[in-house]
């Protein structure tokens, strides 16, 4: 089980290198092929309760999107729909992921008040940084609020009742929170870097494996 870890990290290295190189079906296929461990990790490290089956169906819906988010660049005609409706899955994902681990939640009421604060916060700044068009501005308010609330109450679980699995889990959360801010501002900020598509990619799947090694500390 342990070897699709360092394998995932490898192929997303190469997915990397091939978008680098506008290689975009070669890019594709390594992209899916990386979420594809991550999902895998999911399988073998779930113990089949009911939280396992909703974080394993949150990473792939995430794997899912994966791949959609890199199609817009294969069809650059659709590309914005591509990437708005890559957008959604992922936040279907973070859905799931927020259904597993909200009835562990002692402290429902403070984290969503915590979450839609900090989320205008964040937003906030978040806009003072980029332009975009008001579709992709309010599909942002809400992807970072759904991510931020799961963070909330990832956290919350974790200060109240810790253990392995509400520290990893929580860790594994923070990092997708941190890799989805750099996504948005290398995609809609002044100028795209090859090093922030890099710190955004290396967290993003950092994050997704971290998830879904937590099922095996569940």
């Amino acid at each position: 089980m342990y070897i699709l870890i360092p394998l995932c990290l490898l192929i997303a290295a190469l997915f990397m290198w091939q978008e680098k190189q506008e290689k975009w079906v070669n890019a594709v296929i390594c992209k899916g092929l990386a979420s594809l461990c991550f999902i895998i990790l999911g399988f073998l490290a779930a113990k089949g309760s009911s939280g396992s089956n909703l974080i394993i169906a949150g990473l792939v819906l995430g794997g899912i999107a994966d791949v959609l988010l890199n199609l817009r660049y294969v069809f650059k005609a659709k590309g914005q729909l591509v990437f708005l409706i890559g957008i959604l899955v992922f936040l279907s994902g973070h859905i799931m992921y927020l259904a597993a681990i909200l009835p562990m939640n002692q402290q429902k009421l403070l984290c969503i008040i915590a979450s839609i604060v900090l989320t205008a916060l964040l937003m906030k700044w978040i806009f003072t940084k980029i332009t975009a068009a008001k579709a992709f501005k309010i599909f942002g308010i809400f992807y970072i609020g759904a991510i931020v609330i799961l963070n909330c109450v990832a956290f919350g679980n974790m200060i109240s009742s810790f253990s392995p699995f509400t520290a990893v889990f929580a860790a594994g959360s923070f990092l997708f929170l941190i890799s989805d801010i750099v996504l948005i501002l290398n995609t809609f900020g002044p100028s795209s870097k090859f090093s922030l598509r890099v710190t955004n990619l290396s967290l993003y799947y950092i994050g997704q494996l971290l998830i879904a090694f937590s099922l095996s500390l569940l």
